[in-house]
């Protein structure tokens, strides 16, 4: 069998190197980029949905989040009609740097997919978005406590 998701897991984690490295600059770290350009794209969102567009617990998109305020880069302010509910903003800081951050990304997308026709491109983005959605299924299942059965 082949270890595709060995390649997936390597080619993540080298991406993620990489833009942990060039966003040391903007005093970013740890995929906090990744937080800030979903924000960006979604103002308003609440801390749970963000956890689940980026496939992360609650704990960890927490603590990037405290991290990102603490910074300057995001702000949370109380839904008008339910005070308990935070919705997340990106602040000026945060949407300053948001184009470079899909700059980077665009880039990245550009050198990883040289060398690919635009049949090749768009068969691998399918094949890719039908195993995501595999794996979202047991992500759901464990998220909500359950084991799986191996």
């Amino acid at each position: 069998m082949a270890e595709v998701l060995r390649e997936i897991g390597m080619i993540a984690r080298a991406l993620d190197s990489i833009a942990n490295i060039e966003f040391k600059e903007y005093d970013l770290t740890r995929g906090q980029y990744l937080y800030l350009v979903r924000i960006c794209e979604n103002p308003g969102i609440i801390q749970e949905k963000l956890a689940e567009m980026i496939k992360v617990d609650r704990t960890t998109a927490s603590r990037a989040i405290k991290k990102l305020e603490a910074n300057g880069f995001i702000e949370k302010r109380a839904d008008s009609t339910n005070k308990k509910i935070k919705m997340i903003f990106p602040t000026e800081k945060g949407k300053a740097i948001a184009p470079n951050i899909s700059k980077e990304n665009d880039h990245s997308e550009r050198v990883a997919l040289q060398g690919l026709s635009e049949a090749e491109t768009a068969l691998l983005s399918g094949l890719l978005q039908r195993v995501r959605n595999n794996v979202e299924t047991d992500w759901e299942y464990v998220k909500k406590g359950y084991k799986r059965d191996y």
